[in-house]
């Protein structure tokens, strides 16, 4: 082996790569191999919720096998058995495909270089297996191009506790400065399906990810585990952050995880995050107020139907607002949303924006009304994420000229 690597960047688009284990490792690999347009195939005995619900990948759940890399352009050995990952390299160097080895890189024929990106440009940092630097030097530059100080080297180790930072709806750009300098310092990142996955590949190999995913109908980890992983890895001395999507605190049972920390006298740190209601509609050209349209706006949880029992919701007093409703997790039960708001007398013709993947490079935006809102829904296939905004503002579009009432400013 040379004294160093050389540094290319692939093209991968529409290509396909192999990917051989399923776990935290691949999970933070995937979202910027998927943002390269790559056709990712998954080899996996049991991978993890987040892993196994993407929709842009193929996941295979069962052992790799010989010849598993066939036509692909790139391979990625992410299992936890040395011998797998021996075998993958060994057949992806007999068909000269480039192959990563995630467990002992030295014996791999490409290395994944500490990279980010910022407002158009994309950079990457090998260090000769010196994990910790890559990462620590990644994480000053992508600082100091976001806010232009210079450039600090040596990351200062950040004292034990736990940071509950929200991620924004998806765009890993759309994290605030502070949340992403705290990510840059954990030593363990416990991270939600819809938090931005990529931002987890921007993290050193030392860094102990966990997957927190509560994939919809299917796959979750129980709360209270999540609280005691907190808590405990905390308390053996380790810097946590709690990477979710949107903000800790919208439907996210961040104040939750707050509370389990105060309890044990863990020290805790909340970062707002971009929510999802709020900014969806509007990276979809849709304002949820505007002036002598709407004075009032009400998110509303769709995790429960309106005739359970748990329901805390008034949906006939929703029906009468004249302002904006905006649904999250609602997609499971968007007929029931819509005729019980019918029932309460809401026009059929209210407007209705059905906004999926926010912020996402697969972002789709589907119009409608209340009446039909369910129908198209179904018939389009929208799939959570989703955001459902009903009110006069979803009927808007970029070049409407809305007229305020007389008198307001």
């Amino acid at each position: 082996m040379g004294e160093g690597h050389y540094l290319a960047g692939l093209d991968l688009t529409g290509r396909k790569v192999v990917v051989v284990g399923g776990g935290t490792v691949a999970q933070r690999r995937l979202p910027n191999l998927l943002a390269a347009g790559a056709d990712v195939h998954v080899i996996a005995i049991d991978p993890t919720p987040t892993v196994e619900s993407e929709p842009l990948v193929t996941v295979q759940r069962r052992a790799y096998a010989d010849g598993d890399l066939d036509g692909a352009w790139y391979a990625m050995a992410c299992t936890d058995d040395p011998e797998v990952n021996a075998a993958v390299v060994a057949e992806a160097t007999a068909r000269r495909i480039f192959c990563v080895r995630a467990d002992d890189a030295r014996y791999g024929t490409a290395v994944t270089p500490a990279s980010a990106r910022h407002d158009g440009l994309q950079f990457g940092v090998l260090a000769g297996g010196e994990h910790r630097r890559s990462a620590a030097l990644r994480a000053a530059i992508s600082t100091a191009l976001a806010d232009g100080t210079t450039l600090q080297l040596d990351a200062a180790r950040h004292a034990p506790g736990v940071a509950l930072v929200g991620g924004g709806p998806g765009d890993p750009e759309l994290i605030t400065v502070r949340g992403r300098r705290l990510l840059a310092q954990a030593d363990v990142v416990v991270a939600d399906r819809l938090a931005p996955g990529s931002l987890l590949d921007e993290l050193g190999p030392q860094v102990e990810i966990v997957d927190a995913a509560k994939v919809p109908y299917g796959r979750a980890m129980r709360q209270e585990k999540i609280n005691e992983l907190l808590v405990e890895r905390a308390e053996a001395g380790k810097f946590v952050v709690r990477l979710k999507g949107g903000d800790p605190y919208v439907y996210g049972r961040g104040f939750e995880e707050l509370q389990a920390c105060v309890a044990a006298g863990v020290p805790v740190t909340v970062v707002p995050g971009i929510t999802s209601p709020i900014s969806a509609p509007e990276l979809a050209g849709i304002p949820v107020t505007h002036r002598g349209v709407t004075h009032e706006v009400v998110i509303v949880s769709g995790h429960v139907a309106p005739d359970h029992p748990d329901s805390l919701t008034d949906w006939p007093a929703l029906a009468r607002l004249r302002g904006t409703i905006v649904l999250m997790m609602a997609v499971q039960r968007l007929d029931a949303f819509a005729r019980v708001l019918l029932d309460g007398g809401k026009p059929g013709d209210t407007p209705v924006a059905l906004i999926e993947n926010a912020s996402r490079p697969d972002q789709r935006l589907l119009r409608t009304d209340l009446a039909h809102a369910a129908q198209t829904a179904a018939e389009q296939e929208l799939t959570p994420p989703a955001i459902v905004v009903i009110g006069s503002v979803a009927g808007f579009t970029d070049a409407d000229d809305v007229v305020p009432f007389a008198g307001e400013d």
